[in-house]
């Protein structure tokens, strides 16, 4: 097999990320208000990669600032225009120059800010938390505290915050502190892990990171609230209160409360009410006569699309994941139509199976540079999970830092790097922000389970 793609290879792969990279383009056009976006029939909104913001999942545009940015201009009537900025600062800048129109973003109110820009009634109200496991000794008020040792990023709000709590206290509370790079996601990880018995994070960020590990509590606030809203230019009134107004109506907005459910409500740690193993002898599932067919379509083991099912949908061929991933193979709606694949037939289990080989033998054409299968397989169960995207930018990172990209080892320490501004804002990575834990435990989880049914099932 050769190292390398072929030119059609190579040459799809170029169209398919300019395809899916939005715009990062500054366009040098003044700041204008209502009018104008409405005759331009475009509103141009700036934001930053991150979890509650915008990302990228399985090919698919998603985050919550985003899709009610989406709301926005669908109720407006013109199309978005997303600007990635890569810091605050830059959004601020950007906005003030005429680059964009709106900050989809959770600003914080400030003299300095209030003195240069409008805030919206798009606003949060956010304290500081206390991140902990649930447990018989949870720490219930700041005071309990004292004693205890809270794992915070250096030289971070969270650090200024408990010197300052310690100040308050008398002292008492242990502050470690972790490289600045760690961020707080990673950090609510270790407690739901157990790695780290404490730290600190918004309550925003909190909420948003509960849906993944149900074991966490942040009921315990340890700072006074602080407000954040959107902001517009001071040069764009009437854009100010279109969307003012806007926001005066979205408690009513069942669409508006659907879009905060699924990112903020709905468990993303997926524990079907499938089979994990029906108690016939040599059998993994109802579904194996459908998994041995499919298999022999891309020369796989089928015990390994069984594993991947059984990750996806512990067999539930109904189920609908809270992206809206649908089927025992968990395929998203416009993935699925692509390989022609309806929405009314995507819950068959047969049909969502062959459409998952189709789109695991795209996968395997992209990787193909990768000689060895056993490594290509992880590489394309870490695409089929995260979308193809963040592992081209995780072997971008290891090139960049002279590590082999075809060795998954390699790949998937950079794929956990990239829920860090520093790496996923690094020049080389086109998809920014991702929850890398996610595609490096699906791949682990997938080939323990297939290693467990290559003992027991023919």
């Amino acid at each position: 097999m050769t190292q390398k793609l072929s030119f059609l290879g190579l040459l799809l792969l170029c169209v398919w990320i300019i395809s899916c990279t939005p715009d990062n383009r500054a366009d040098n056009s003044n700041s204008h208000d209502l009018q104008e976006i409405l005759q331009d029939d475009t509103l141009r909104v700036i934001t930053m990669y991150g979890p509650t913001t915008y990302f990228m999942y399985r090919d698919n545009e998603m985050g919550y600032e985003y899709e009610i940015a989406k709301q926005l201009c669908r109720d407006m009537g013109v199309e978005l225009k997303l600007i990635l900025a890569p810091t605050q600062q830059t959004m601020i800048e950007w906005l003030q120059s005429g680059i964009g129109d709106v900050i989809a973003y959770r600003v914080p109110y400030t003299h300095q800010y209030k003195k240069k820009l409008s805030y919206t009634k798009r606003e949060y109200i956010s304290n500081q938390v206390l991140v902990q496991c649930y447990s018989d000794t949870m720490l219930k008020t700041v005071l309990d505290l004292v004693g205890h040792t809270i794992v915070v990023p250096h030289k971070s709000i969270f650090q200024q915050r408990l010197n300052d709590l310690n100040d308050e206290v008398g002292g008492g509370i242990e502050v470690e502190t972790v490289d600045d790079s760690i961020s707080s996601d990673q950090l609510i990880a270790q407690v739901a892990y157990h790695q780290i018995p404490f730290t600190i994070s918004d309550d925003v960020s909190a909420r948003l990171n509960k849906t993944y590990f149900g074991n966490l509590d942040y009921s315990l606030a340890i700072s006074f609230p602080q407000r954040y809203a959107w902001v517009v230019s001071k040069k764009s009134p009437h854009l100010l209160e279109y969307i003012n107004n806007w926001v005066a109506e979205l408690n009513n907005r069942p669409a508006v409360s659907l879009i905060y459910r699924k990112y903020f409500e709905k468990s993303k740690y997926f524990e079907s009410e499938g089979l994990a193993r029906i108690p016939v002898p040599g059998r993994i599932s109802p579904f194996d006569p459908i998994f041995k067919q499919a298999a022999k379509k891309i020369g796989w083991d089928w015990r390994l699309l069984a594993a991947i099912a059984y990750k996806e949908s512990k067999f539930n061929s109904d189920v609908v994941s809270w992206a809206g991933a649908c089927g025992l193979m968990q395929l998203m709606p416009n993935t699925a139509l692509s390989l022609g694949l309806p929405q009314e037939e995507i819950f068959n289990p047969q049909k969502n199976v062959e459409a998952a080989v189709a789109y695991l033998r795209s996968l395997e054409k992209i990787f193909i540079g990768i000689d060895d299968a056993e490594e290509r397989v992880k590489f394309e169960l870490a695409a089929y999970n995260a979308g193809p995207g963040h592992v081209f930018d995780a072997r971008a990172l290891a090139s960049k830092y002279q590590k082999d990209p075809n060795k998954w080892e390699y790949v998937r320490e950079y794929l956990l790097k990239k829920t860090e501004p520093e790496y996923y804002s690094d020049q080389v990575c086109r998809f920014g922000y991702c929850r890398g834990r996610e595609p490096v435990t699906y791949v682990d989880v997938i080939m323990s389970k297939y290693a467990d049914y290559k003992l027991w099932a023919r």
